[in-house]
């Protein structure tokens, strides 16, 4: 009975919900150990690298226990909430050598469908009780059966795909290592960049021992000291962690080059408040922002180099043919670059719904992973907040980004007379891998000139 009781108790693992992540914070609770719950019923809320997502449970039962607080970091493949299963089959154990002689178990149930979780991959739908005590597992064979449950699969006689993140992968690929053959050392059946290079060197003779030498003695590091009363220190996670190292790899990967020009936007200005009275545009969001991303789109059209991305592996120079342009937007939870797939497809109507769209799901938080995935020129609007521009970093795997400074009335010389004029002033930064000088050069004048005649929307499109 007390195997039937433990049996019936389902753990649900953190599932992988953005391809290529590894953990996520749970940031709410839904339900309490005690509840019931239902198939597909939300139980959490977490927040991955990328996104705030909800996760549903896969099953009926009710809540045993909630392994983890709000706030907790958790590994994907991970536990997280024990639900006890009403009426469920008992699991099957596996057998035990010692044990020839015990009544066999009963036969377990069809499982019915496999419900897809939110995200990337089928989460597995029959989990395992705790180890019992017995004979180790050999470190390959765990590692192998740790790997296929996290990618979805349930163990079968053909090969696992071994879990790597992107970078071990292509180490992997560069050295010529096969992934399959090398045993790993990370948790959960991770392999890590010292397992490939470890496959990757032979195995070297004894070396001989050398005299020892006593190297002079170092003073320990004092020890730093903070003042708790007048300083916070604040935990780098989510999505500040994500940009924190999509920055930092995009500055010392690409070489960037920023690129300046400041131009009378006046015109501009005016079609934006013609459009706001057309029944066309009615009920969308018209503003600068909308012509801007429109006159990008054009100048890209224009000139296609520059809707490209560095493919270091292969050593090949990827051209999109399509645009999926990113806007870069300021949540309560960070800095997140969402993008309109196909835009360069969309009309001016199409492209300012899909530019409110956006912008609403994003402060709502609501923007999804696969909504920041694929972008290839991205725009950022520092304007917004009175900046007259910046030097904006690219967003990893994109050629381009443009900044947008303030809109502002300043002198102009206009039709040889100076008079105020509505002005802004736009840096382009792109990959100098890539991008050379005279082709970032256009496509800055390109917008530039689109901007000051918006007419040439017509014209030049």
């Amino acid at each position: 009975m007390t195997t039937m009781t433990q049996a019936s108790v389902r753990e649900f693992k953190m599932p992988d919900v953005g391809e290529g992540l590894t953990e996520a914070e749970i940031l709410k609770w839904y339900v309490q150990p005690g509840d019931t719950v239902t198939d597909g019923q939300v139980v959490c809320e977490v927040e991955t690298a990328k996104a705030a997502v909800e996760l549903p449970i896969p099953y009926d039962g009710v809540v045993r226990e909630l392994h983890f607080a709000e706030g907790t970091t958790v590994d994907v493949g991970t536990a997280i909430i024990a639900v006890d299963i009403a009426g469920g089959a008992p699991e099957p154990v596996p057998a035990e050598p010692a044990a020839p002689a015990e009544a066999p178990a009963e036969e377990p149930k069809p499982q019915g469908r496999q419900p897809v979780l939110v995200g990337y991959g089928v989460a597995t739908s029959s989990t395992k009780r705790r180890p019992r005590k017995g004979p180790e597992i050999p470190v390959p064979a765990a590692a192998q059966a740790v790997q296929s449950e996290l990618n979805g699969h349930a163990p079968a006689a053909e090969k696992p795909r071994p879990l790597a993140k992107p970078p071990v992968r292509k180490l992997a690929k560069d050295l010529g290592v096969d992934l399959h053959t090398v045993t790993p050392s990370g948790p959960d059946g991770i392999i890590t960049r010292e397992d490939v290079h470890a496959a990757a060197t032979p195995q070297a003779a004894e070396p001989v021992t050398a005299p020892a030498v006593t190297a002079p003695a170092v003073m320990p590091a004092p020890v730093a000291s903070y003042d708790m009363a007048r300083e916070t220190r604040i935990p780098v996670k989510g999505v500040r962690k994500a940009t924190a190292a999509a920055m930092v790899g995009s500055a010392f990967t690409a070489p960037h080059v920023t690129e300046f020009v400041t131009v009378d936007v006046t015109r501009t200005m005016k079609l934006v408040e013609e459009l706001k009275q057309d029944r066309e545009m009615q009920g969308l969001r018209v503003n600068p922002l909308l012509l801007i991303a429109k006159a990008l789109l054009v100048a890209i059209k224009r000139n296609p180099g520059i809707n490209a991305s560095w493919d270091e592996a292969n050593q090949e120079i990827v051209q999109k043919h399509y645009v999926n342009l990113g806007i870069a937007a300021a949540t309560p939870r960070g800095l997140i670059v969402p993008n309109i797939k196909d835009a360069h497809d969309k009309t001016l109507p199409k492209l300012a719904e899909a530019l409110g769209e956006l912008v609403t799901t994003a402060r709502d938080g609501k923007t999804s992973p696969a909504a920041m995935q694929g972008g290839t020129v991205t725009i950022t609007n520092v304007g917004v907040f009175g900046v007259d521009t910046g030097t904006p970093i690219l967003n990893p795997g994109e050629s381009a980004i443009l900044a947008i400074g303030a809109i502002k009335l300043q002198p102009w010389v206009h039709n040889g007379k100076v008079k105020p004029r509505q002005v802004t002033t736009l840096a382009l930064s792109f990959d100098h891998r890539l991008v050379d000088g005279e082709l970032g050069s256009k496509v800055l004048a390109d917008v530039a000139a689109l901007l000051e005649q918006p007419k040439r929307l017509i014209t030049w499109a």
